[in-house]
């Protein structure tokens, strides 16, 4: 029991470090053009993330139940997988890079769940069709991972591109008053998008480690005042999703702006209307995403929705190198966090514990 509760405090660990390291998402477009102060764009993005994560739990129950096979995974398993994901979300923040908090969770199961089977690749659901839907890890991560970024980037050059259009005879002032305001709007949007997919996989990581611990006997050892810790299904208890509501606000609230100035300032110079466009897309895409319970990267698709405006300016206004340091980082966190959650697993079992 006391591992549980480790294992559970690991988890909201994770999840105040998500705040911080994806308060970038919502809220370096309005910083870098202005519109509000940093402090007055934290306590925004803290709220809309806080109202976004009690938006459902479909994302949280793909992650609990639809990547991996619970049956095999234990404690130690969740325990490694959110080692694995929280060091590599350190990494890349002291770095700047805003990398995807959800593939480092999710690389960090699967190579957790990999080192609990002895390399039995069967223990992770690949693809399978459950009740007429898609679910598994190429439908519901892999093909997200590469279409969503790309649809990020359309989305926001139609988007700019029709604005460009209609505002054409406008001048520079009258589109700064009116989007200056309209950003507003559009990084509440981009908030509670967030908070609707990012505090979710927590959600769906604590219930599996509870689930786990629940089919090990865990049960035998919880005191009455204690037994809100026996979950014996795929459903999300109220309270987990609380905690990890409040818990995303909170580290959104800590800020992170070593991304934020990666974000806002080093790859497009923006305008209101430029960011008003950009977290539009990416509310839109993400949005679309928790309704379908996919774990979407909301890193990937703000920051090509950032790209797409830049690029409508002119292609050169996106500053590629920034840009291709960023892909690296999306292209190494699922298989070095998969590495990270393997070695955790593996140094636990050295010591006896798995």
């Amino acid at each position: 029991m006391t591992f549980v509760l480790i294992v559970l405090l690991a988890a909201l660990a994770f999840e105040y470090i998500n705040g911080f390291h994806d308060a970038a998402n919502a809220i370096a477009t309005v910083v870098s053009t202005r519109v509000l102060t940093p402090r007055q764009a934290i306590a925004l993005a803290a709220v809309a993330n806080l109202i976004g994560a009690f938006w459902g739990v479909g994302v949280a129950k793909t992650i609990s139940s639809g990547l991996v096979d619970g049956t095999a995974v234990t404690t130690v398993t969740v325990f490694s997988a959110l080692m694995g994901a929280i060091i590599w979300n350190l990494i890349t923040w002291w770095l700047g890079l805003p990398s995807s908090s959800s593939h480092a969770l999710i690389g960090g199961l699967c190579g957790a769940a990999l080192a609990t089977s002895d390399g039995h690749w069967s223990v992770l659901h690949w693809a399978a069709v459950e009740d007429g839907k898609h679910v598994g890890l190429w439908p519901k991560v892999v093909l997200p991972m590469v279409t969503s970024p790309v649809v990020g980037f359309i989305v926001a050059m139609l988007i700019m591109s029709v604005l460009y259009i209609v505002l054409r005879k406008a001048t520079p002032r009258f589109v700064n008053m009116v989007f200056g305001k309209a950003q507003i709007i559009s990084a509440a949007g981009m908030g509670l998008s967030h908070g609707s997919n990012d505090a979710q996989k927590t959600m769906g990581i604590m219930t599996l480690a509870l689930f786990t611990a629940t089919q090990a006997g865990l049960a035998e050892e919880l005191p009455e005042w204690a037994m809100f810790l026996h979950v014996d299904g795929t459903d999300i208890p109220t309270w987990i999703i609380v905690a990890c509501a409040f818990t995303m606000a909170a580290g959104t609230a800590a800020g992170g702006w070593r991304i934020i100035r990666t974000m806002g300032h080093k790859m497009v110079k923006l305008q209101p209307v430029h960011g008003f466009a950009a977290e539009t897309a990416a509310a839109a895409v993400i949005l679309t995403a928790s309704s379908l319970k996919i774990p979407l990267s909301t890193t990937h698709v703000i920051s090509t929705s950032i790209m797409g405006v830049g690029a409508t300016k002119r292609f050169s206004a996106v500053k590629w190198g920034v840009v291709g340091r960023i892909v690296w980082a999306w292209v190494l966190t699922l298989p070095i966090t998969g590495l990270l959650g393997y070695g955790t697993y593996a140094l636990f079992r050295a010591f006896g514990m798995h």
